[in-house]
């Protein structure tokens, strides 16, 4: 996979387009168009062809889970096993067992062996998401793992070796998290031996529209319409949009306009009141337009209100239907 240059936004020369990585199975490919997402795109890269075990940090919905698939995919185990186990929402006890398998009479409920992920995942890669939500026994149980490359069974008294990568990813400080003694220090340093941090969306605002295009067309085919897209102005309000909720949060909103709205132009009253009004401050607070940049942004308001027709167009702009084509062509408002 290659990597493309970081836009230049100088008006003369065209924006090259987003970079994408090789297509991956039921996800979405990495997007990278700000130079913070080009930055850990690099990084991804670089970190992939290690079997150190990697820690991947970064708010709830900005892509953790898919950058380690991402990383995965890129590395020399992108034919092995790719496994995932979710900390936050399991028992500790089922944590564990998932973790390390059980044998049969281990525990109630055990009524035969069970292999776990760090057995099954092979010389693949095992993901522990949300790691910091691990008990303090599984904890030490991890460490030892990372330590020793070894574990047993829950029950059981045959050692095993592991094979595969871990990576963990979190939305915890987990400096925090050791200050207050609810995350083992020497666990943390353990994992953190290449940490990742992932930018939340607001910090890499180049990614909001390229996302979003890609999300409708993904949205689109699975609500069967295929041709709907964003107006200009429905662009410019999710890109002034702070995405407190990253990208689930916009792929959600995008959805939403997509059964409720009219189509096939998304327009911004197709989204949530929130996102409106909040986007609407954003975008009076992040500066002043160009007195051309405001001319084309009316022009193009005006022509999506009439759903282009020329003539009403130019009436309701004060100005004559040739300069009304002129200032269209001039702007791209094709």
């Amino acid at each position: 996979m290659s990597l493309s240059a970081i836009p230049f936004h100088v008006a003369s020369l065209p924006s090259p387009p987003p970079r994408y990585n090789e297509p991956m199975p039921d996800r979405l490919p990495w997007i990278a168009t700000d130079p913070a997402s080009l930055r850990l795109l690099e990084l991804a890269e670089k970190v992939a062809v290690a079997p150190t075990t990697l820690l991947i940090t970064g708010e709830s919905g900005s892509g953790k889970d898919h950058l380690a698939r991402l990383i995965h995919e890129l590395g020399p185990r992108r034919d092995a096993p790719y496994l995932k186990i979710d900390c936050a929402s399991l028992p500790p006890t089922l944590v564990e067992s998932e973790l390390f398998g059980h044998e049969r009479g281990s525990f109630t409920g055990a009524v035969e062996r069970k292999l776990g992920r760090l057995e099954l995942g092979g010389a693949g890669t095992i993901v522990l998401d949300e790691v910091a939500a691990l008990s303090p026994n599984a904890q030490t149980k991890l460490l030892r793992v990372l330590q020793e490359r070894t574990f047993e069974r829950l029950g059981g008294t045959e050692t095993l070796r592991i094979e595969a990568r871990l990576i963990a990813l979190t939305n915890v400080d987990l400096n925090a998290a050791v200050a207050a003694g609810q995350f083992r220090e020497d666990l943390f340093f353990r994992i953190s031996v290449l940490p990742l941090g992932v930018p939340p969306l607001r910090e890499r605002r180049e990614d909001i529209l390229p996302l979003a295009d890609h999300l409708l067309a993904s949205l689109g085919a699975i609500h069967n319409r295929p041709t709907w897209k964003l107006t200009e102005a429905s662009r410019r309000m999710l890109a002034a949009y702070s995405w407190p909720g990253n990208i689930r949060e916009l792929r959600n909103a995008l959805e939403r306009a997509i059964v409720f709205g009219k189509g096939p132009d998304l327009a911004p009253t197709d989204f949530s009141e929130s996102i409106r009004a909040a986007a609407g401050g954003t975008a009076i607070l992040s500066g002043l337009r160009s007195l051309e940049q405001i001319e084309r942004d009316v022009i193009a308001e005006t022509l999506e209100a009439t759903r282009y027709h020329i003539s009403k167009s130019a009436e309701i702009l004060g100005i004559s239907r040739k300069t009304l084509l002129e200032k269209r062509k001039k702007y791209g408002l094709q």
